[in-house]
């Protein structure tokens, strides 16, 4: 029997000895985001991604050898166990396998087969099923016993009929084959409860699709439409092929085929086997759907964290409102909050300059540069204000900022504790500021699945969603790393290493202590000790600190290999460090890691770090769209290209923000000029993108709009 390790090597691809190597430091305690980015040279410069699928798998491998080994255990208790069997638990590749030999040897509630072997036909049954020609009539005869509960002979021939069905339904072999059977020619049928009723699943009011076409959308608006109780799905095996399948299986090739025992198949295929497929049929649908699902939340959630910030300028915060008036904030370069206000611009022409008054001032006491509007209730009107405001700021511009998840944000401990002394509507204008300023920052107060770029995520199983948006999360922190003076608590406890104790006695650290000065300081901070250290020093940046590495991604351990480099190639600090990667290769990459005593990857790393101290990734991706006019729903026409920013992508489009508050999908069949298995294949959440504009449905707030086109 193979080995798990060996498994994950055949199934993604990779060293042996890389894969032992990764399970052997998970084991030690190491965090996904310290293994990818400092141990390259044990796994091969595995990904963050590939090494969460790795944890995941291994994850998965090893509950299943340990429910091998309890089934293995529970039948031996029985005296059931032969090597056969044995074998056949080994070499099973999934739970379902597992269970299915399992199956004939777990403790069962009363059925009808067990009732019958209480009153003493099991070996009738086993008689009448070696189908050796004899006459089951004949058979029973003796199995006639008012005592045992038998009275009559049909009584004893039905208890046979079920103890051979319930067999026949435990059967591995059956099961599985049945299982690829539905698989492969099955069909996924939905009716309407109420085909009169009107709802959003019309569109599955009289639905068919074969198991092996259906997607994963579909599955998950079907499921969402039976839970309101609107839809009533099911699995269906057209013709008798499901029957003529356990037939094959019950049925020894004589000449006079057994009439009884083929009655007792059907009969175990209509009631008991079927049933039960189906079931798993569904749920095994439904895992993959939320499987995709919670993959393309993850996909999308990710480029959202990366958004490139708009730092170094003071930026003022609306969130739009009616009745309760538009709520302003004025927050520094840092985000720390300047000035508050409320102001009414759609409560009368008269509120609306007034608005203007106020805003301008804010504007030209704080030297604001940017504006974030939040794209919620009122966001149109706000933006009118805005854009006739700046005409006045020429040197000004806006964006319009999504704010899912600000409600959440505002009215939670966190926000409370941050920002005491303001409503819950003024946090979210802070949360709204911010957002612009920081997306990453901002976004990691918030529960992901708040945020609100994934498809169903709310029907998703909300432990395996919550683990994957999570470490998405803090990939996506460690990759851009976190200033330790003036990171959240909430930002530092998504640090490698880090818990939300850690990040608490970070901060209290500082506020008692003033600014770290280093990064050997950390030690000195409650409970953070050596594997802590260890895990997220790498991560955490010290702008104050006298030596430059502290600035940098380069860890700790790797400062002599650095000092050591700049050494061999003639460098000191202070120098121009820019073209040190260039000045590595020219040397020699292998030959410098030798005399540097670390890796090639190690070195190449430590050196882009040296040549950018202090370097943002997300300074590379474009960035986003500042605006200084609007654009209304009735000012778009077909034919026109336009500029907008990717805010989600789904199993069926991409839906773009184009500037009209009401975002535009492009079908996945407009997306490329190639065929797409998924969008996420072409375009990502934050992408900048031209579309054109297709179809402009005003009642229905329908935007229809191509990208393929926009190219040609």
């Amino acid at each position: 029997m193979r080995t798990i390790p060996e498994i994950l090597a055949e199934e993604l691809g990779q060293k042996l000895s890389y894969i032992e190597n990764v399970i052997t430091l998970m084991d030690e305690g190491n965090t996904i985001p310290f293994i990818a980015r400092y141990r390259k040279e044990m796994h091969g410069a595995m990904d963050d991604t590939t090494l969460r699928n790795l944890e995941t798998r291994l994850t998965y491998l090893r509950n299943l050898q340990q429910r091998r080994d309890e089934v293995k255990k529970s039948i031996e208790n029985q005296g059931k166990l032969t090597e056969e069997l044995s074998a056949a638990i080994d070499a099973a590749a999934t739970m379902t396998e597992v269970e299915d030999l399992y199956r004939p040897y777990k403790q069962k509630r009363r059925t009808r087969g067990s009732a019958a072997r209480e009153k003493g036909l099991e070996p009738l049954a086993a008689a009448i099923f070696t189908q050796d020609g004899s006459d089951p009539a004949l058979l029973a005869e003796s199995y006639i016993d008012p005592e045992k509960g038998v009275n009559t002979l049909e009584e004893a021939l039905q208890g046979a009929s079920d103890i051979i069905a319930e067999d026949l339904s435990d059967n591995a072999d059956i099961r599985k084959a049945l299982r690829d059977l539905v698989s492969r020619k099955g069909l996924f049928t939905c009716k309407a409860e109420d085909p009169e009723a009107d709802s959003v699943y019309k569109l599955y009011y009289d639905f068919s699709q074969p198991v092996s076409r259906i997607l994963d959308h579909q599955i998950l608006a079907i499921n969402r439409g039976e839970k309101e109780g609107i839809l009533k799905p099911s699995v269906t095996l057209p013709g008798n092929e499901g029957a003529a399948c356990v037939c094959r299986h019950a049925l020894k090739p004589t000449l006079q085929v057994s009439q009884f025992v083929r009655s007792a198949a059907e009969d175990a295929y209509e009631r008991l086997i079927f049933p039960s497929i189906q079931r798993e049929v569904r749920s095994d649908l439904s895992e993959k759907a939320y499987a995709g699902a919670i993959h393309n939340f993850a996909l999308n959630l990710k480029p959202l964290l990366m958004q490139p910030p708009v730092k170094g300028f003071v930026t003022m915060g609306l969130d739009p409102g009616y009745r309760n008036g538009c709520k302003v904030v004025v927050v520094d370069p840092t985000g720390k909050v300047l000035a508050t206000s409320v102001v009414y611009p759609t409560f009368s022409e008269k509120k609306k300059q007034e608005a203007i008054t106020v805003l301008s001032g804010l504007m030209r006491r704080h030297n604001v540069r940017h504006i974030a509007i939040g794209n919620g209730t009122a966001s149109r009107e706000t933006e009118a204000v805005a854009v006739e405001m700046l005409k006045n700021f020429p040197d000004a511009s806006y964006a319009i900022v999504n704010e899912a998840g600000a409600s959440v944000y505002s009215a939670s401990p966190l926000a409370a504790e941050e920002f005491p002394e303001f409503d819950v509507n003024l946090r979210s204008a802070v949360s709204i500021a911010r957002r612009l300023q920081d997306p990453l920052a901002e976004l990691v107060k918030i529960d992901p699945k708040a945020i609100g770029v994934g498809q169903y995520q709310h029907d998703c199983p909300q432990k395996e969603l919550d683990t994957a948006l999570n470490g998405v999360v803090e990939d996506c922190v460690n990759a851009v790393g976190v200033d330790a003076n003036t990171a959240s608590r909430s930002l530092l406890q998504q640090v490698s290493g880090l818990t939300a104790t850690t990040a608490k006695n970070i901060v209290a650290y500082r506020e008692e202590n003033g600014p770290f000065t280093s990064r050997a300081q950390l030690k000195k901070v409650p409970k953070l000790g050596p594997k802590a250290f260890e895990q997220c020093a790498g991560f955490l940046r010290i702008p104050e600190s006298k030596e430059m590495m502290d600035n940098t991604g380069v860890h700790p351990e790797s400062y002599a290999a650095a000092k050591a480099l700049l050494a061999l190639l003639g460098l000191k600090k202070g120098d121009n460090l820019s073209e040190l990667p260039k000045k590595l290769e020219g040397y020699g990459l292998a030959k410098a890691a030798a005399e540097c005593a670390v890796g090639e990857h190690t070195l190449m790393d430590i050196a882009k770090e040296l040549a950018k101290p202090g370097r943002d990734p997300r300074d590379e991706l474009p960035a986003q769209i500042l605006r200084k006019d609007v654009l209304e729903m009735k000012d778009l026409k077909p034919g026109m290209v336009l500029s907008g920013t990717v805010r989600n992508v789904i199993d069926f489009g991409v839906f773009v923000d184009i500037g009209v508050h009401q975002d535009g999908l492009v079908h996945i069949s407009q997306v490329a000029n190639r065929r797409l298995r998924h969008p996420s294949e072409a375009v990502k959440v934050g992408d900048i993108v031209k579309v054109m504009v297709l179809e402009v449905d005003e009642k229905r707030k329908r935007i229809s709009l191509s990208m393929k086109q926009a190219k040609e």
